[in-house]
């Protein structure tokens, strides 16, 4: 016959009001602890790695651009209307040939009127030594005439634009039958030291050419990343669109003011190349890394092995299962590994913990478990340590 309660009786029920109760509790409790059935819970994982002897390498990165390392802009000097324009872009010119022309019939006019004023002062300073008067005057004013005469003559040469150096034409900044300002001087401008025979004072000129054949990289680093770098130092490069493709190359000059954009404050690096991959073209977009820092033959552990705690530093020796800690000193912190300078050797083993996230499922299982070694299986209470 099965059992019944009798709820007649206080004492009977209370007892089955208790075992609903703690049943009830028990199953709040473990849904409550275990969470959801799938949660992202970081794990531990403890090894040993070796002290090893090589090279440890610190660099910094940036993105970057190809550009010409030898640019010019060539600007008339004599304003005028355009009347002929002999390149285009993407031709090749050669130094000294003639890119455009304006109309010259204002220039000349204005030599031939200085040509006239300096034959009359000639004739004044004549006449003042003939007549052995002071010509003191007379002198300044041929002085003056000539210098007139030379400007004229530069006006004229003006209207006529010839290329400052050997290049593509990469920009025609004008079209036949316009007007164009002149500069009024043969002032050079150009890029990598390159000069041009005139210019304007404008970032761009009528024509602008580049060498292609001599490239180099444009990047902004970070503030703090541009502190570390100094010409010369080598760098490589890889090209985000050139499927592999990689060259060396060197820094050869830092912006010496910043760029602040968006809060954000960057230095300008140019970085020389020393063979263009195959499809290189100005324009690309780059991937930048210099080596700031490298020293050969060092002791060095994984960064991660290295705990720190003011100025101190410390690893963990692991020595026949027995743990040690030991203060050491260090070199250079390296990108993934740093140099030990004392406190452990070579072949050592050091104790090494890393934590990954991942995505686990606690259905069924109640939460706790595993430390180091293996972990306590088989449906255990909570709160499980290292097994033996």
């Amino acid at each position: 016959m099965p059992a019944r309660f009798n709820l007649r009786h206080p004492s009977t029920a209370v007892n089955a009001a208790l075992v609903v109760a703690i049943a009830g509790g028990g199953l709040w409790t473990y849904e409550s602890l275990s969470g959801p059935s799938t949660n992202n819970a970081a794990n531990a994982s403890v090894r040993t790695v070796s002290v090893q002897t090589g090279t440890v390498t610190k660099t910094v990165t940036a993105d970057g651009t190809v550009e010409s390392a030898r640019t010019a802009s060539a600007s008339f000097v004599t304003g005028g209307t355009i009347t002929a324009i002999n390149v285009k872009v993407g031709q090749v010119v050669k130094k000294g040939q003639v890119l455009a022309e304006v109309d010259p019939a204002d220039a000349q006019r204005s030599l031939k009127a200085a040509e006239v004023d300096r034959d009359s002062a000639n004739d004044a300073l004549s006449r003042a030594e003939d007549a052995g008067s002071d010509t003191s005057s007379a002198e300044t004013e041929v002085e003056s005439a000539e210098q007139a005469v030379d400007d004229a003559q530069a006006a004229v040469d003006g209207t006529v634009l010839t290329a400052p150096m050997t290049g593509t034409v990469t920009a025609v900044n004008g079209t036949l039958g316009s007007s164009v300002s002149g500069t009024g001087s043969s002032s050079s401008s150009g890029a990598g030291n390159q000069s041009s025979s005139s210019s304007s004072s404008s970032s761009s000129g009528f024509v602008e050419i580049a060498d292609l054949s001599r490239l180099q990289v444009s990047a902004d680093f970070a503030e703090a990343d541009a502190t570390q770098l100094n010409e010369k130092q080598a760098a490589t490069i890889t090209w985000n669109a050139l499927s592999g493709a990689t060259a060396t190359g060197k820094v050869v000059a830092v912006d010496p003011s910043a760029t602040t954009s968006n809060n954000v404050v960057t230095y300008g690096v140019t970085l020389s190349i020393d063979k263009s991959p195959a499809g290189a073209r100005v324009g690309q977009t780059v991937s930048v890394s210099v080596t700031t820092g490298s020293v050969a033959n060092a002791t060095y552990v994984n960064s991660a092995a290295i705990t720190t705690a003011g100025n101190q530093r410390t690893v963990t020796v692991v020595t026949n299962g027995a743990q040690e800690t030991r203060t050491v000193q260090i070199g250079l912190e390296g990108d993934s590994a740093t140099q030990i300078t004392s406190g452990v050797q070579a072949g050592e083993q050091v104790l090494l913990t890393t934590t990954s996230t991942s995505t686990g499922n606690n259905t069924g299982q109640f939460p706790g478990g595993g430390g180091l070694g293996s972990g306590l299986t088989g449906g255990g209470p909570p709160g499980g340590g290292a097994g033996r």
